[in-house]
């Protein structure tokens, strides 16, 4: 793995954060982005498995960043118009984090639950952890 790779920790279950990872990957023309869900050995290696189910995690070298200020700063680099999200940024976090928290809490029931972490495709294995 690249040194340069930000790292996208999400909950492997979950259908909504299964499409978003979609949508990123679809999204990710540079290749900044690599991916490992938070119920893999390497989260659990990080100890943020059982702490940050909740939450998509971010992994930017030494700064590590949750819930909507992880969301943020992942549009920021995809392609497109998507990193004009960004200027979400100038809301105060416990706002932001209000609107990611209601989401999250309400995910599996509008969205569903998996049984497994979803496995990708030949093709997608690289970007995976």
């Amino acid at each position: 793995m690249k040194e340069n790779h930000k790292i996208i920790l999400f909950d492997g279950v979950c259908n909504l954060c299964n499409s978003a990872i979609n949508f990123v990957i679809k999204r990710d023309k540079k290749n900044v982005f690599k991916f490992a869900t938070l119920q893999s050995e390497y989260a659990e290696k990080l100890g943020l498995a059982a702490s940050k189910m909740d939450s998509i995690v971010l992994i930017d070298g030494e700064n590590q960043y949750s819930k909507s200020s992880a969301a943020l700063h992942i549009a920021r680099q995809l392609s497109s118009g998507y990193p004009l999200l960004y200027a979400f940024m100038v809301l105060p976090k416990f706002f932001r984090d209000w609107v990611y928290d209601y989401i999250a809490k309400n995910r599996y029931k509008w969205f569903g639950k998996k049984e497994r972490c979803m496995i990708p495709t030949p093709e997608l294995q690289e970007k995976f952890l």
